[in-house]
């Protein structure tokens, strides 16, 4: 089964850009209630997704970086400390699981690289549920 019946759209997904700084990728996870967040470009290409943890090291390990100054630190010039993959909108939901097992999400993107959405943990966990029990 194909996951574009699955996709959750990324009019409906909160995500950053590449251009935000450090605090506003920190306010948009605290207010989504998140704790990864997809990052796209300028074109709208994905990029990578950033996690709480991600900050947090960030913080951790930048001499003289507090919450008071994260503004003037980009999210480009944070490290990911997971790599998040990604997936076509042709890929099948079968592909699906192992991504899941790793990922709270698995962002999806078309022919060009440009993220059109994700693809819930929760909705992969639901469709094997239901093959499973069926």
């Amino acid at each position: 089964m194909q996951i574009s019946s699955f996709l959750y759209p990324k009019d409906k997904v909160a995500y950053i850009t590449t251009s935000m700084s450090m605090h506003e990728a920190m306010e948009h996870l605290e207010h989504h209630q998140y704790s990864a967040i997809p990052i796209i470009d300028t074109e709208g290409k994905y990029i990578g997704t950033l996690s709480e943890g991600d900050l947090l090291w960030k913080l951790k390990n930048t001499p003289g970086l507090n919450f008071d100054n994260m503004n003037q630190s980009s999210v480009t010039e944070i490290k990911k400390r997971l790599r998040t993959e990604c997936v076509s909108i042709n890929a099948q939901m079968e592909d699906m699981l192992a991504l899941a097992a790793d990922q709270n999400f698995v962002p999806v993107v078309n022919d060009d690289r440009i993220f059109i959405g994700i693809i819930r943990r929760k909705d992969i966990i639901e469709y094997y549920t239901r093959n499973i029990t069926d």
